[in-house]
């Protein structure tokens, strides 16, 4: 494959991914991550990759066999098992977005409890309830 064709792969990859990236998990985060990779040269080319490669290539498949809420189910409790507390706490307003409820964010934390350790599901819960805190707040800001 010649380097232009590579490029232009990786840019619809991008581009598609960016659309997806900024439905779940919102602009205001998307902007506030891509701002603060454009200040420096180290994150920039991971933030990137991650759009192309995790939203556009994972998140956007549309192959009928994952939800995007089932991908957000999947991602919450993969990242309280891995104590990613940064990560989960968007995730979970990505997961909201995508019309988990909280009753099913629960469940999610209580099987990383018995999967992972109570820790990694009580730290789980605690991410949880902020996150879910911050997005009904953010809600409440735009609609007025």
């Amino acid at each position: 494959m010649e380097e232009k064709d590579r490029q232009a792969a990786i840019d619809n990859l991008y581009n598609h991914g960016m659309k997806v990236r900024r439905e779940v998990v919102g602009d205001k985060y998307v902007d506030r991550s891509l701002q603060s990779s454009n200040e420096g040269t180290v994150s920039k080319p991971t933030q990137e990759y991650i759009t192309a490669a995790c939203w556009g290539g994972v998140w956007a498949r549309n192959n009928g066999i994952l939800t995007r809420k089932e991908r957000s189910l999947m991602n919450l409790s993969m990242l309280a098992c891995l104590n990613r507390s940064t990560e989960l706490n968007t995730h979970v307003k990505g997961a909201l977005n995508n019309g988990v409820t909280e009753e099913q964010i629960a469940e999610v934390m209580l099987a990383v409890c018995v999967y992972a350790g109570a820790p990694a599901g009580m730290e789980g819960c605690r991410i949880a309830e902020v996150a879910i805190k911050q997005w009904k707040e953010e809600r409440v800001v735009s609609s007025d």
